[in-house]
């Protein structure tokens, strides 16, 4: 079994044990991975936020037609703010730009079942307005992740970041997937089995972290780009 340990969502706060953890919904299991390489330790966070910095100038003038297109049809704020975990399990705040009805929570608009709870962008939400689904159709609704890039909580590639809620259920096996940042893409999305539920699929985050290098994130990179022409994978 993976050995692992047990941080706190401040990096200045010790290690505690198991019972601790098992009373407190924040704290997770880290598995142990081992040394990283001089790839991920140096030239990866590197490129991130400079990729971060860039991609966010290169997609200003996007958000600037798209965020008037969304105060138009669904009000303010555009910016739909969401926790998730990152990196060693802690809890960060994702952006993305707003693609649901505002009286979703009040009015015929209502939808649940098993695919609520565990597909976070299936195609048929009735929540979601016509704009919202071609946001989400071309993947512009994570343009404002490249601000999480830059300030250093994502990566460009990494595993998707999950909801608390799903994380809390993980099996400790699963919690590897938290040894690396969270990414605006992954080899979950660029796989065979990218519409299958992200909380279904760990084992390929898992496998990105053991193999995780300069190569297997240009690659991944360039496979995102097709995947994501008209594609609904990711979250």
């Amino acid at each position: 079994m993976l050995q692992g340990r047990i941080e706190r969502s401040s990096v200045d706060e010790p290690v505690v044990g198991q019972e601790e953890a098992a009373a407190q919904p924040h704290l997770v299991v880290v598995p142990d991975v081992g040394s990283r390489s001089f790839y991920q330790r140096a030239v990866k966070p590197l490129l991130d936020r400079f990729g971060g910095v860039i991609f966010s100038l290169l997609t200003l003038p996007i958000l600037m037609v798209v965020v008037p297109l969304i105060w138009w049809k669904l009000g303010r704020p555009a910016i739909f703010k969401q926790k998730r975990i990152g990196l060693h399990g802690r809890e960060f705040t994702v952006y993305k730009l707003r693609t649901m009805r505002p009286d979703r929570r009040r009015n015929v608009v209502a939808w649940d079942g098993e695919e609520r709870r565990v597909n976070h962008k299936s195609p048929d939400d009735p929540r979601h307005t016509p704009l919202g689904r071609f946001l989400r159709k071309w993947s512009l609704d994570e343009l404002p992740q490249f601000w999480n890039v830059a300030l250093g909580d994502m990566s460009l590639v990494g595993p998707r970041p999950e909801l608390p809620h799903l994380v809390a259920k993980y099996e400790p096996w699963q919690h590897r997937r938290h040894a690396v940042k969270p990414g605006i893409t992954g080899l979950w999305q660029v796989s065979e089995r990218g519409d299958v539920p992200m909380h279904e699929a760990t084992d390929i985050d898992v496998e990105y972290v053991d193999t995780v290098s300069f190569g297997v994130d240009l690659r991944v990179l360039l496979l995102t780009i097709p995947a994501a022409m008209g594609s609904n994978k990711g979250h």
